[in-house]
Parts: structure tokens; sequence; C-alpha cells
């Protein structure tokens, strides 16, 4: 044997060897919501009670689709461009039943039962959530454990946990650390260099599904809104936004909802943030994505802050007004979302980050489906262009 084939083959057994399950053994996992669940593992049947956390398990384990015995079809609705990449990639999704249409409301407990998994894994989001107690207790009522794992409500706190239960549920703990390590290490050079720094905080306005609804729903610290924080902005949402109604559980700076224009105009923000996804392509709003290209986006972001009020704003007036993608909002690689911001929020302190460059290793080293088009846009293209 040549020695490039010997060496093509000891790779191809590697990878084979590092994707191999280990052998069944009874686990316990600390979960999300902070119950302790005991389980047979590697688990062979999973129900994904929310369809986008197909790509956390992507991340993992080279074949997703085989372990999936019923999703919901909330990736289908939210992100068809993206849910037709992983059906051409994993042509197996196609046999795989939808439990809801990809709403916790939609879910059905008896097709749950019927699809027989090893495990249901909830996060809330468009799914079963903490607080959907009546699901939970059918399903561990019918023998199927459950496990919570979150990378919306509270990404900042879970995703690191979040990702570690599920290489033990899949058996690939390695995989995870490996992921754990690679997030962990962009998350620190963000964190490290603010706190040496210490630079004055911008005020951010984040409009939330920009240019869909009258300004400005807005989150607070919660989902992509958590990311603010950490990349070096103030959010002005959280001086104002209180508890959510129903939601006890939640602390106050948890809160998402409106800001009406007149407090957005008061506040004056310095930065300008809209979000935006392939949901908002037929509503008229920032279209951000796989395959989505740039011009588009931009145009997209230009009509948004065109819109009386926000056209006036100093964040408009000075050019900084960008546009990320929403989805960053409940996907393990959220770091990447951290890293624009703190860029866009302090482009001296970060001008040798790059998230480009951040996302084109993701790519190679994790993802199965390479996220291709544009994630992030600004007006000015010279701060940090689009993420292709």
């Amino acid at each position: 044997m040549k020695p490039s084939s010997l060496i093509g083959a000891l790779i191809a057994w590697l990878f084979v060897a590092a994707a191999a399950p280990a052998a069944a053994a009874t686990i316990t996992v600390h979960d999300i919501a902070g119950r302790d669940v005991t389980l047979e593992a590697p688990v062979k049947r999973i129900l994904l009670g929310e369809g986008r956390q197909l790509v956390a398990l992507a991340l993992l384990h080279p074949h997703p689709a085989s372990l999936l015995v019923a999703w919901s079809a909330d990736m289908r609705r939210q992100d068809e461009r993206l849910y037709d990449l992983y059906r051409a990639k994993f042509p197996l999704l196609d046999r795989v039943p939808f439990v809801s249409r990809g709403s916790p409301d939609t879910f059905s407990v008896e097709q749950a039962l019927a699809a027989a998994p090893d495990v249901a894994i909830l996060s809330g989001g468009y799914g079963p959530s903490r607080r959907s107690d009546d699901v939970v207790h059918k399903l561990e009522a019918a023998g199927i454990p459950v496990v919570f794992i979150d990378f919306v409500e509270d990404p900042l706190t879970n995703t690191v946990p979040s990702m570690r239960i599920l290489g033990r549920l899949l058996g690939q703990e390695a995989r995870a650390e490996q992921f754990i390590a690679f997030y962990q290490s962009h998350m620190d050079r963000i964190t490290t260099r603010l706190a040496a720094a210490r630079p004055a905080l911008p005020n951010v306005l984040m409009h939330a599904h920009a240019g869909h609804m009258e300004c400005c729903n807005s989150p607070g610290r919660v989902t992509i809104g958590a990311f603010i924080d950490i990349a070096g902005g103030h959010n002005i949402a959280v001086d104002v936004l209180k508890q959510p109604a129903g939601r006890p559980s939640l602390d106050e700076t948890m809160a998402r909802g409106q800001l009406s224009l007149e407090y957005v105009m008061a506040r004056d923000p310095d930065i300008y943030v809209g979000t935006g996804g392939m949901h908002l392509q037929a509503l008229g709003g920032l279209v951000l994505g796989p395959g989505v290209d740039p011009a588009i986006s931009r145009e997209d972001l230009a009509k948004v802050v065109s819109k009386p009020g926000l056209d006036g704003l100093r964040a408009v007036r000075t050019g900084r007004v960008h546009g990320i993608w929403h989805l960053f909002n409940n996907v393990p690689f959220n770091f990447l979302a951290v890293e624009v911001m703190a860029k866009w929020f302090h482009p001296e302190l970060f001008k040798d980050v790059d998230p480009d460059e951040s996302l084109r290793e993701l790519n190679s080293r994790f993802l199965p489906v390479p996220l291709v088009g544009t994630f992030w846009i600004s007006l000015d293209q010279k701060p940090t262009e689009r993420g292709r």
C-alpha cells in the first residue's frame, strides 16, 4: 500500500473509531432543569422536542438522522432553506415523523409515545419546555426518560452543559469536549480582553425580527439579547422591560417585549442591531441566513432603518447599523454572535478578531452541513462584513 493510501486508511479508521458509540451502559445525567435522569446510553432512538436541535446533534454525531424517531417541524417552518440543506445531507430525515408543527401547543404526546424513543430531548423554544409539566409527566409515566437542554433561554449559562449532556447521551463525550474547548476559547478571548480594557459600554438597541412589526420588539438579557452584555454593550431594553407575565421563575432581566418608538428615540442608542432570518422573507423584514446574498440583506437592513423615527437615531447617522441572524439565539455556536457584536461595539479593541475565520473553522471542524450564506451584515461594510 502506498504511504498516502495508508495515511488515508488510518484517518478513515480514526474517524470511524471516534464516531463509534461505546457499549450500552446505565448513566445518570444532571439536566438543565436540575433533574437527575437515569437511562441507557448511548441512546439509539431520540425524540427531539425542538427540530432546530438537530444542528446540535450534528455537531457531535456523524449521522444524526439515524438516531431520530420523531421531531418537531419548527426548522422546516422557520428556515426552510436550512431544513432542505439538512435533508439533502441526511435523506433519512424524510422518514422521520413530526410530532408537532413547531409549537408547544401542537405537540402530540400520542405520536411521541408511538415513536417509542429511548429518550425525549426537550429544550423549550418551539417545543415543550420545563414548564410543560403535563407532557413531561405523560412521557415519563410511559417509561420514556426526559432530558432538558437549553441554548435559548439562558445560553451563556447553559450552552456548555447542554453540549456535555448531549455528548453523554450519544456516547460522544470526546467530541463534545472538543467542541466545548473550541467554543470556550472564542468566548474567553472576548471576555478576557474586555475585563482588562474596561471600555465604556455603548448603548445598543437590539431590534428583534427587524422590519416585521412596528418598532421595536426587543429581548432583555434572554435569548439573543444575552450576548450584548458579554460582547461589551449596554442593552437599552433591560432598563425598562420587566418580568414577563406568567413567567415567575424568570428574573426581570430575562424579560423581552415591545419598546415604544418614543423610548428608543429618547435613548438615541449608539448602535442599532436588527435580527433577521428566512422567516421574515415573506413578511418584508430583514432576511439573513444560509444561501442569502449579502446585497439582499444590506438592502433589507437599509429599508428597516429608513423608517421614520429610526432614521434619525445617532446609530443611523453615524453608520453603526448592523444585522445578525436570529437563529444564533438557539444554536450551540452562538459564540459567533458574541464575536461579531464585540467587533461592532469595540472595533479597535477587537480589530484582530475575524468572525469569518471562526465560521470557516467551525465549518471545517464540526459542521457536516457548512453554514454558507449571510449571517451578519453592516450598512458600513468596513467593520465586519457578512460571515460568508
